[in-house]
């Protein structure tokens, strides 16, 4: 069999190459209350924050970067309780115009809220909230025309035990609209909710799960990576499947769960090579503290160590 696996590699939010460019500027409620609506200064903001977009998925077509992450804090106050505004209409045109650049493109865009999004809250306020911010996201998403808009949860609370835990997911789940139930993706995380569990999740739900790699390292029962590979490849439909990476902060175990600045290449190559055999292109997500540099920095390794066949400056072939 012929090994032919497209590999491309993306970065979350933030730029480092762009200083002072950042699309989540932000603005506190009580400095919201202090204006009259609508409040110019918080459209201001959001103006900042789509003009800063712009520029960063212009720097990522320049750069051949496909793969991008939204930041959650695009739109302040969006999900507040006490803040109720139309945060789309004002500002579609700047919208289209991020979403013509992403689309001519063809770069692939997600989200992932959050630590306050918690769909299986044991609190009624905390699920409300919840909705509201996966609908926020959806918004978004639409609003810039996302062809598969994709957002990334975690299972969550823990309160009650795991099997009480994810049957409150999938009931909650259940509640949604469908057209957020079709964004929804779901990561393993590096404390409760391990491969396996997610992945039964997934089944379940008929959802894509996101194999976070570094979370599989904290949170095992001693599974093999490879015998789980497969599976998790087939919960994406037309979709490439997409992957989270990251190198702990240290082997301490107190850092270990934290995220480094960079990405190890040894640990990154060895993780490509179990990949490998599955023979299907990817999307991997470098969650890494420095962003695009730690990508950069990534490919001019791979590039000394490895013989892979890079097509433009974050893209390969295996």
């Amino acid at each position: 069999m012929v090994i032919y696996m497209k590999v491309r590699l993306g970065y979350v939010a933030l730029s480092k190459a762009l200083d002072n460019v950042t699309s989540s500027r932000t603005i506190t409620y009580t400095n919201y209350e202090k204006e009259n609506y609508p409040s110019d200064k918080l459209f201001e903001i959001i103006k900042s924050n789509l003009k800063s977009l712009e520029k960063i998925i212009t720097y990522n077509v320049k750069n051949n970067i496909h793969f991008y992450r939204l930041t959650s804090k695009l739109i302040p106050l969006a999900t507040h309780n006490k803040v109720d505004f139309d945060y789309i209409t004002p500002f579609k045109d700047e919208f289209k115009k991020i979403g013509k650049l992403i689309n001519d493109n063809n770069i692939r865009i997600d989200t992932h809220p959050d630590q306050y999004a918690v769909l299986n809250s044991m609190d009624k306020r905390i699920v409300k909230n919840t909705f509201e911010i996966l609908e926020y996201h959806y918004k978004v998403l639409k609003a810039i025309n996302i062809k598969r808009p994709i957002i990334i949860l975690h299972v969550g609370s823990s309160v009650c035990g795991k099997k009480a835990s994810i049957t409150r997911f999938i009931n909650n789940f259940n509640k949604l609209p469908k057209h957020i139930k079709e964004c929804i993706a779901v990561e393993n995380d590096d404390k409760v909710y391990n491969i396996k569990d997610v992945l039964n999740l997934c089944n379940t739900l008929n959802i894509p799960m996101v194999l976070d790699y570094h979370h599989f390292i904290c949170n095992n029962d001693g599974e093999k990576i490879e015998n789980y590979v497969e599976k998790i490849m087939k919960t994406w439909k037309n979709i490439p499947p997409k992957f989270h990476f990251s190198s702990p902060k240290s082997k301490l175990k107190k850092e270990f769960r934290s995220h480094h600045d960079y990405i190890n290449s040894n640990d990154f190559i060895n993780f490509i090579e179990k990949l490998k055999p599955f023979n299907k292109d990817i999307d991997i997500m470098l969650e890494a503290k420095n962003k695009d540099d730690a990508l950069s920095r990534l490919v001019r390794e791979l590039k000394y160590k490895t013989n892979y066949d890079f097509i433009d400056e974050s893209t390969f072939i295996v």
